[in-house]
């Protein structure tokens, strides 16, 4: 049964509409079934009329719907042949993060992503998508293995942030996320990073320093959350619509300020409706993406990766 979001309100009394309407409509009923029609097509309408006008603060809702896919979802519908690796072969096994060999539409890949888990028990396993250091370090451990054997790098992205406790600290947090950007910059392989729902702060960017960033349409990326934002700024969590606008944390920003380099489409009412729709259109553009970067060797996949960020903000400060 689909969840519905706040401003979504419209939409769930159509649905019920139609949901009675069946439940005591007599089979053949031809009157019933022009109504049921004329109600999905005011649905679609106003899906699409809602949809092309979210504000920033409602994308953060969609983002965070729980029916959305997540990182893991997309691992087992676009990757074949896949074997997850574990570990960082210093300290631990961090589940926040999910990672492997297989195989993408038959080229070698080596895939990676933060994954959140999609109700209470899988949260908690994933501990929310919030990766410790021996997280990053993993990450490192996986790119170095890719770049040994030539495979290129897919990352998902769709966290709030790295794990922000004690224990993260006192094990090296910012120093793992730091060293997994260096990592990033120095793989000599394709990477593409693709953020299929909240990108967060550091914890995002570990993953997300690639030859092509993407974005799902309804996806954001930003230095902190609204909510942490409006707490440090206006010391009241209420104002988060006003810093989310102000962040500058949804796709069409960012791909507006240069900071991404595509905004994948996403099915009509987002990812959360249509979530097999949505894997296929990734695949399709991560197919084109892959396809562009193969050819590029590998001195000059690294020395453009390192061009492009370093560009990034010159036209702003300038």
């Amino acid at each position: 049964m689909h969840q519905f979001l706040e401003f979504e309100k419209s939409i769930a009394e159509l649905e019920n509409k139609i949901d009675e309407l069946r439940q005591i409509a007599a089979p053949g009923r031809v009157d019933i079934d022009e109504e049921i029609a004329r109600l999905s097509e005011k649905i679609e309408k106003s899906l699409q009329a809602i949809y092309a006008e979210l504000t920033p603060v409602q994308k953060v809702q969609v983002v965070r719907h729980d029916q959305r896919p997540h990182a893991q979802d997309y691992i087992d519908a676009l990757i074949t042949d896949y074997l997850p690796l574990a570990g960082d072969r210093l300290f631990a096994e961090d589940k926040a993060i999910v990672g492997g060999i297989g195989r993408f539409q038959n080229i070698p890949v080596m895939v990676i992503g933060t994954e959140r888990g999609s109700n209470l028990e899988t949260r908690i396993k994933h501990n929310f998508g919030m990766a410790r250091p021996e997280g990053y370090r993993k990450v490192q451990r996986l790119m170095l293995l890719a770049g040994r054997f030539g495979l290129p790098i897919l990352t998902f992205i769709d966290t709030a942030g790295a794990w922000p406790g004690i224990d993260a600290e006192q094990r090296g947090q910012a120093e793992a996320i730091a060293r997994t950007i260096a990592v990033c910059f120095e793989v000599p392989v394709p990477l593409i990073a693709v953020v299929i729902g909240e990108g967060g702060s550091g914890g995002a960017v570990a993953l997300g320093a690639g030859d092509r960033v993407l974005m799902l349409e309804h996806a954001i990326y930003s230095v902190i959350s609204p909510e942490a934002c409006a707490s440090i700024l206006w010391r009241d969590p209420k104002q988060s619509a006003k810093a989310a606008e102000s962040l500058k944390l949804t796709a069409q920003d960012l791909k507006r300020l240069g900071l991404i380099d595509r905004i994948i489409p996403e099915p009509v009412g987002g990812a959360q409706r249509h979530p097999d729709v949505v894997k296929k259109i990734v695949a399709d553009v991560l197919a084109e993406t892959l396809q562009e970067l193969l050819p590029i060797d590998s001195i000059q996949l690294k020395k453009l990766r390192r061009e492009k960020f370093l560009a990034m903000g010159r036209g702003v400060l300038h």
